[in-house]
Order: structure tokens, then sequence, then C-alpha cells
């Protein structure tokens, strides 16, 4: 895509099948620390990964940090992107970018060591690129988007990095105290927007869905590679407990991926509103029934995750959608903003994980993944 075209078909540039014309295909497997790296590959190939991503285009690795701080399931695992790329390289991909970006209160440069990204990355000879450091240009179309033009009047930008690259999104299964689930839509929020995307959380719903628009016009290909080894139940991304569930998901359907993925966590997927929306605009499939889930049999799988709140978060849903509303942007578009910042990363950093977080990672680390994470 050249930065003057201008489209209009959300199917243009990527999903080189229409998803309302066949059944999307998820596949969900089984793994363990012994096998993960390689079952990784599987359940790529048995999702059909190779018929969505042309080995000869460079492909981005949209690595999930949620965190700076190792948590389990908070981020992207070292062995779910060590799996992602030694896949790749056997199947003739040569031109792999792991890809990273930060938030107004997450480092991703400390993240990427502390979570061993930097570990993978270097023991197969590839180089990070942070998206803060490289150059962002206006969208290179216009769209009837349902939030993002009243949300950024002044005009979106994306980073022009991003543009003509397939894209495998590598998020870990969990819940999200805005979103109930976060998966692989949700693993653009942070590439796509820049360090005001938190002025879209009070319509982070439609934001996702514009952002899978986005993403089917500058990507060749789409797909994710979902962890769910260690899964995630309670206030997420952060707070959460941690459960050994020891599956992996894939698919290049991420309406479908993610619909997967609640299911199996609990929830009715069309009850959560991007994967509904998305459903509706014809950017993927939501509805289980009409989705092929290969490998593991899910239909009586029921994990009862709930996503809850933490004293941040009750805040925060005060300010977008509760009796705080009319100082929204007093509060997050101002000089003022850094403060909420602040409050956020001495509630997550110096009480939460101080407190509560640092006993559930040092049990983590006495389970058969948290002894492969040692020893990465």
């Amino acid at each position: 895509m050249s930065l003057g075209t201008t489209e209009t078909n959300p199917d243009t540039h990527s999903g080189m099948v229409n998803s309302r014309d066949v059944a999307p295909t998820v596949a969900v497997i089984k793994t363990n620390p012994a096998t993960v790296v390689a079952d990784v590959g599987s359940a790529m190939r048995l999702a059909g990964y190779k018929s969505q991503l042309a080995p000869d285009v460079a492909t981005l690795l949209k690595i999930n940090i949620s965190w700076q701080h190792y948590y389990p399931a908070c981020s992207t695992s070292p062995w779910q992107l060590e799996g992602v790329i030694k896949t790749l390289n056997e199947d003739g991909f040569e031109d792999l970018i792991p890809t990273h970006n930060g938030t107004v209160v997450v480092d991703a440069r400390e993240g990427e060591v502390n979570n061993k990204h930097d570990v993978v990355v270097r023991r197969h000879g590839l180089e990070s690129v942070h998206l803060e450091d490289v150059e962002w240009v206006p969208l290179p179309f216009s769209d009837d988007f349902l939030v993002l033009d009243q949300i950024y009047p002044d005009g979106i930008k994306i980073p022009k990095f991003l543009i003509d690259k397939n894209v495998i999104h590598l998020p870990t299964m969990k819940t999200h105290v805005f979103t109930t689930i976060t998966g692989a839509m949700k693993n653009a929020f942070g590439g796509l927007l820049n360090f005001q995307r938190h002025w879209t959380h009070s319509v982070i719903h439609e934001t996702l869905v514009d952002l899978l628009r986005i993403q089917k016009k500058i990507h060749p290909g789409i797909f994710a590679l979902v962890d769910g080894t260690f899964a995630g139940s309670g206030p997420g991304p952060r707070a959460m407990q941690w459960h050994e569930k020891n599956v992996l998901l894939a698919g290049s359907d991420q309406v479908a991926v993610d619909a997967v993925a609640a299911k199996m966590m609990g929830f009715d997927p069309m009850s959560i509103d991007f994967i509904r929306i998305a459903d509706e605009q014809g950017l993927g499939c939501g509805q289980i029934s009409k989705i092929n889930i290969v490998g593991e049999d899910i239909s009586d799988v029921n994990w009862q995750f709930q996503s809850g709140n933490t004293l941040a978060s009750k805040g925060q849903k005060m300010i977008y959608w509760g009796n705080l509303k009319p100082l929204e942007n007093m509060l997050l578009r101002s000089k003022l903003t850094p403060l909420a910042y602040l409050a956020s990363n001495i509630y997550h950093n110096e009480y939460w994980l101080r407190f509560k977080g640092k006993k559930r990672i040092n049990e983590a680390m006495k389970t058969q993944w948290g002894r492969l994470f040692l020893d990465y």
C-alpha cells in the first residue's frame, strides 16, 4: 500500500478468504514445557497460517508487554515467541521483526528484558523494533470509522513501519478490566495508537473494531498465536490470578480467535461488545457455532474466569463511564494527566506487586512453566 492509497473494502489488503464466505479455522491444542516450542508450530500449521502469510513479505512479531515486570499470563512468553520464530524459519520466512510498543505506564524496554524476549531475539539473530522510535504518518486512507476520527479530529497517525508487512500477534489468554478479555484484537491497540491511546478508553470496544479495520488494510496477512500455558483471571491485564491451562490457540481471523478464547474462559463471546460489533461489521466471526475449531474439543470447556476490578480501575471507570465523566478531559487530556499515570504506577508497582504479586510470582516459579521460564 502506498501512502496515497484510499480504499474502502475492509478485506482489500488482508484476509485472503472473506470470513463471511468460509468458516474461519481456530486451532486449539494441548501442550507442555517439553514440547511447547514444537507445539506452537503444530498449532500454526493446523490453523493454516501459510495460506494467510506470504513468506516473501516481512513479518512483524507483535509482542505483548502488559507490564514491564514478569507476571504469569501478563505478557508474551519466551517459548511463545521462540516457537513462532522457529516455525517461520523452518517454513522459509526470513525477514522477521520482533516489534514492541511502550505505554504511558509500561516501559517496553525494561519489559523485554524481564520477560526474556531479548534472550530469544538474540538467540535467533534478530533485532527488535520499538514503535516509539519509528516515523508516525497520517493514516493513508479514509474510512467510515466508528469512533477514531471523532477522538482524533486532527487526524489519525500510525507507524509507517507497519505498512505492507505481515503481522503475527502474540497475546496471552487473560481477562481485562475494560474489555472483559484481551487477546488478538487488543494486541493492535498498542501498536497502532500512540501515547494518547488512553483517550479511547471510554469507547474501547469501538476502538478495537476500528483498529481491526485499519489492520486489514495495511497488513497483507494477519495471524495470531495465543499462549494459554499460564492464563489470567481477575482484574487484568496485570493484577490477575494465574492458572496453569496448558493450551495454545492459533488462527487468522482475529475475531474468531478472541471468541474461542472468550468461550474457553467462560464468557459468551457475543456478549463482549468488541467481538459482537466486529462480527456485525463483517470483520470476522464471533459466533462459536460458525467457527471451525480444530484440535481439542472445547465444547465443554468453561474455566469460569472473571474480570473484576482493582482500586485503580474503579477510579478509571468513574472517569470513563461514571460520575466523573464531565471531568474526563481535564483529568486525562491536560497537565494533570501525568498524575493519573503516577497513581496507576504507585498502585500496581509499589502496592499490588509488592504485597500481592510477588508472592504469586514466587508460587508460579515452582510450577512446570515457572521452571521453564527460569531456564531461559
